[in-house]
C-alpha cells in the first residue's frame, strides 16, 4: 500500500505498474518515516549530526565540505522552484560527467521534490530524445561544456521545453550558478513520502528500446542501509574513488550515497582512466575503490611500475564477472580483498557479493543482508544445487518499470529475474554462468546489438550487418560487427575505420564495434532471421 505522495505532477505514480505485477518486497530492517526527503538525508541531516566541517565531495581541485554542498544545492533548489517553476513530480534530466556540480544538482532535484533523470555525457541527441521522450521531461540541467546533444535534443523534441546550463568546473560561471549565488542557503525541501519515486534510472534491454526503473525515497538510502553499511562497513574516514559514471546507478550509489550516507567522502573523476584512479588514490588515500575488472588489471600493471595502492581497503568489482586469475593476483599483490558482486538497474544496487573474509574466486558470493536469491528453472521452481538456471531475487529494492510492458518479464511470481544465468554450489554461493540474453557487456557497459546495427545501417556502405559479443581478455566482451558491404565498397582497413568512424558519431561512442569482420553472407534460417548464434561460435 502507497503512503500519501507529495507530488503535484503525479506522472511517475500514475505509470507505476498494477500491484499485481510488483515483485515482493521484503522491507524488514528497513524502516523509515513516512515522510522522507532523501536529498535531505544526505546533506542538511549530516550537518545536524556534526559533519558540517567534514569533506563531502573532492572534485576539479577543490574540496567542499558537507556544510558546503547542503547550502550550495539548497541555493540550486531555490532556482529550480522560484526561476524555473519546478513542481514536486517533475522530472529533470541531468547531463553532465562525474563532478560535484552534478553531485549538487542531483541533491537540489531531488530536495524540490522532481524525479531525477541522470544521463551520460557520452549520449548522442537521437539517445537523449528516447529519454527524454519516455518520461516526458521538460527542463534539463546540463554542463555547459556539453550543451550541444542536448541542443540539439530539445530543438526536435515534444516535451523539452527548457536546458539550463551549470559549471561543471570550480568556477560556478553559468546561468544556473549565478541565478543561485543570490539565493538562501536555507531551503524547505518537499516533504515526499517514502515510496515518492526519486530517480528514474534508465536501462536498455536487448532492442536498444530504454526502461526506465523507478526508485523511491527509501531505495537510495536502503542500498546504503544495507550493502554499503553491512558489506563496507563505511565509517567517516573513508574516501572513496570510481569509475563508472554517476547516470549509472552503480555509480550514484557508489560515489554519492554510499559515502554522504557515512560522512565520507567521495572523490570525483571527470575521466576516470586506471591512471587517473591511481593519481587520486595515491593523492587522496583514498580507502574503496568502485569500478569493473578491466580498470583492476591495469592497476595491477601499474603496481608493477611502482603504482602506491596500500591505502585502499577494499577494491569492489561489479559490471561485469571478475575473472578468478584477477582476483587471485589482486589479493597476492596488495594483501587487501576485492569483493565480486552483482547488481542491476532494476534492483538499484549490488545484491548478491563477496565480503571481507569471505570472499572466493570465481564466485559471485552470497546475498545481501535483507535480499534472497535462488536458481530456478523456466517453471520457477528452484533447481537443485549444481544445476545451471536463470537467477531470481528479492529483498528491499525491486523492479518497477515506468509504464512498460516489459515487467511482466522481468517480475515472476514476486520474484525479479535478472537475465543472468548462474549456479549456486553446495556450500551456497551464486556462480555466474553467462547473460541470458544477447546484452553484450563490455568493460562495464551495456550495449545492446540491434542499437549497434540499426547505426550502422544508416551508413551508404552497409548492405547488412549483425552484431554480436566477442571474448576479450580485457573487456570481457567487445562489440563485434558482421558488416555485408554494398556493392563496389572495398573490404579493407580504410572502410573498417570509416564505419566505426560513424557508430561513433551516430550513438554513444563506447558503443562502437571495436571488431569488424566483412563477409559475403550473414547465416539466416528460412524464414530470414539472422542466426547470431552461428557468428557467435565463430568468433
Amino acid at each position: 500500500m502507497l503512503g500519501p505522495s507529495a507530488h503535484v505532477d503525479t506522472f511517475t505514480r500514475d505509470r507505476l505498474p498494477p500491484p499485481d505485477q510488483w515483485p515482493d518486497l521484503l522491507l524488514d530492517g528497513f524502516g523509515y518515516p513516512d515522510r522522507l526527503n532523501a536529498g535531505v538525508e544526505l546533506t542538511d541531516a549530516m550537518v545536524a549530526r556534526g559533519f558540517g566541517d567534514h569533506t563531502a565531495l573532492i572534485g576539479n581541485g577543490r574540496r567542499r565540505t558537507y556544510k558546503e554542498l547542503t547550502d550550495w544545492s539548497n541555493r540550486i533548489a531555490h532556482a529550480l522552484v522560484e526561476d524555473f517553476g519546478v513542481r514536486a513530480g517533475n522530472r529533470i534530466l541531468i547531463r553532465s560527467a562525474n563532478n560535484p556540480a552534478m553531485v549538487a544538482c542531483w541533491l537540489a532535484a531531488t530536495k524540490a521534490g522532481a524525479v531525477v533523470v541522470n544521463t551520460m555525457p557520452m549520449l548522442r541527441a537521437l539517445e537523449l530524445s528516447k529519454i527524454v521522450d519516455k518520461a516526458e521531461v521538460s527542463l534539463a540541467l546540463c554542463d555547459t561544456r556539453l550543451m550541444d546533444e542536448l541542443v540539439i535534443c530539445a530543438k526536435e523534441s515534444t516535451y523539452l521545453r527548457t536546458v539550463v546550463g551549470f559549471d561543471g568546473t570550480a568556477n560556478h560561471d553559468a546561468e544556473l550558478d549565478r541565478i543561485a549565488l543570490s539565493k538562501s542557503v536555507r531551503f524547505a525541501a518537499v516533504d515526499t513520502g517514502q515510496d515518492d519515486v526519486a530517480l528514474l534510472g534508465f536501462t536498455s534491454g536487448t532492442t536498444g528500446e530504454p526502461k526506465a526503473t523507478m526508485h523511491f525515497h527509501r531505495d537510495l538510502l536502503i542500498i546504503a542501509d544495507g550493502y554499503a553499511r553491512e558489506v563496507l562497513q563505511v565509517t567517516p574516514d573513508d574516501v572513496f574513488v570510481g569509475s563508472p559514471p554517476l547516470a549509472f546507478t552503480f555509480g550514484l550509489g557508489g560515489l554519492a550515497i554510499f559515502p554522504l550516507r557515512f560522512g565520507a567522502a567521495a572523490t570525483l573523476l571527470e575521466n576516470a582512466s586506471p591512471a587517473n584512479m591511481i593519481e587520486i588514490i595515491q593523492t587522496y588515500g583514498a580507502t574503496i575503490s568502485f569500478t569493473a575488472p578491466t580498470a583492476y588489471r591495469a592497476m595491477l600493471r601499474a603496481m608493477d611500475e611502482g603504482a602506491d595502492l596500500s591505502s585502499l581497503r577494499a577494491a569492489v568489482s561489479a559490471g561485469e564477472t571478475l575473472p578468478g586469475p584477477v582476483f587471485e593476483e589482486w589479493v597476492r599483490k596488495t594483501g587487501k580483498p576485492i569483493l565480486d558482486g552483482i547488481g542491476t538497474t532494476e534492483m538499484l544496487h549490488i545484491f548478491i557479493t563477496n565480503r571481507f573474509g569471505d570472499a572466493h574466486p570465481g564466485t559471485t558470493g552470497r546475498p545481501v543482508s535483507g535480499y534472497q536469491a535462488r536458481v530456478v528453472g523456466d517453471d520457477m521452481q528452484e533447481l537443485p544445487r549444481g544445476e545451471v538456471g536463470r537467477l531470481a531475487v528479492r529483498g528491499p529494492t525491486g523492479c518497477r518499470y515506468l509504464a512498460d510492458e516489459r515487467q511482466k518479464r522481468y517480475v515472476r511470481d514476486g520474484w525479479n529475474i535478472t537475465g543472468d544465468t548462474f549456479m549456486q554450489d553446495e556450500t551456497g554461493y551464486f556462480h555466474f554462468m553467462a547473460r541470458s540474453d544477447d546484452m553484450i557487456i563490455s568493460a562495464g557497459y551495456n550495449i545492446a546489438g540491434p542499437e549497434v546495427e540499426a547505426a550502422l545501417l544508416t551508413s551508404p556502405y552497409v548492405l547488412e550487418c549483425a552484431v554480436i559479443g566477442a571474448p576479450d581478455t580485457e573487456r570481457g566482451q567487445i562489440v563485434q560487427a558482421h558488416v555485408v558491404l554494398a556493392e563496389g565498397v572495398a573490404p579493407d582497413d580504410v572502410t573498417r575505420l570509416r564505419l566505426q568512424d560513424h557508430v561513433k558519431a551516430t550513438i554513444a561512442p563506447y558503443k562502437y564495434p571495436r571488431s569488424v569482420k566483412f563477409v559475403d553472407t550473414l547465416p539466416k534460417t528460412q524464414t530470414g532471421k539472422i542466426q547470431r548464434f552461428r557468428l557467435r561460435s565463430q568468433s
